[in-house]
């Protein structure tokens, strides 16, 4: 490889990254919403069962724990790529 060909190997990564992070960005608002219309179902089941559904519940803290693997990889605090590129997060405790 020439010199120029080295240069532009890091360059290249930096904008397949950068169109990731645009993606996981455009993720994290529509799973953001998601998660507003979860809490909101929670809240009715609530409001007449007297309690939380607990699908909902396993369901709202996967999204959460989605929604921080997002935010870790736009932030450059990881390089692990978030769903659909791994696996989806249990909602387990």
């Amino acid at each position: 490889m020439t010199d120029n060909a080295l240069a532009t190997v890091p360059q290249r990564k930096l904008w397949v990254r950068a169109l990731l992070m645009l993606l996981m960005g455009m993720a994290f608002q529509l799973a953001a919403w998601v998660l507003v219309a979860v809490a909101l179902l929670q809240l009715g089941f609530s409001a007449f069962t007297d309690q939380p559904n607990p699908r909902l519940q396993a369901f709202g803290r996967s999204m959460g724990r989605y929604l921080a693997q997002i935010a870790g990889f736009v932030a450059f605090a990881t390089e692990t790529l978030p769903f659909p590129f791994s696996d989806w997060p249990t909602g387990e405790l």
